[in-house]
């Protein structure tokens, strides 16, 4: 499994999300509590863009008029028809049976332990003419 960096820990606050591109993949990422999720940005119902959904919570009840409400921000709904996903898991509330959305791993690692140094960039030589900055590739 090929791994890609998709952004720093700090710019997806809790409670945040981020949609990335990889490999040609639309994903979102999603702090929950501290902890990240990583979901396919698209929902296996009709195809909308499930990421762009509003983060919820779960609403229980063991009786009729009784409810509970938990897990705050941890369900997605997809905005084109309101299915509900699990962001931990992606099960479907919709559908459990039968449906979920595409879930990734996802792991925090510093920075210096993705690629020691030293690095050393790429440079070019760089000529001035009558003016001109020319730079030879």
């Amino acid at each position: 499994m090929v791994r890609h960096v998709v952004a720093p820990v700090a710019e997806i606050p809790p409670g945040g999300r981020k949609i990335v591109s990889v490999a040609g993949r639309q994903i979102g990422v999603f702090n929950v509590g501290g902890e990240f999720f990583a979901l396919l940005n698209r929902c296996p119902h009709q195809g909308g863009s499930l990421c762009l959904g509003e983060r919820i919570g779960l609403v229980l009840s063991d009786e009729p008029g009784v409810y509970r409400y938990s897990r705050p921000g941890e369900m997605l709904r997809c905005p084109w028809h309101g299915w509900e996903f699990d962001i931990r898991t992606g099960q479907s509330w919709c559908d459990p049976k039968r449906t979920r959305v595409r879930t990734y791993p996802v792991a925090i690692e510093a920075g210096e332990t993705l690629m020691k140094g030293p690095y050393q960039a790429e440079t070019f030589p760089v000529s001035v003419e009558a003016d001109y900055v020319v730079v030879e590739l």
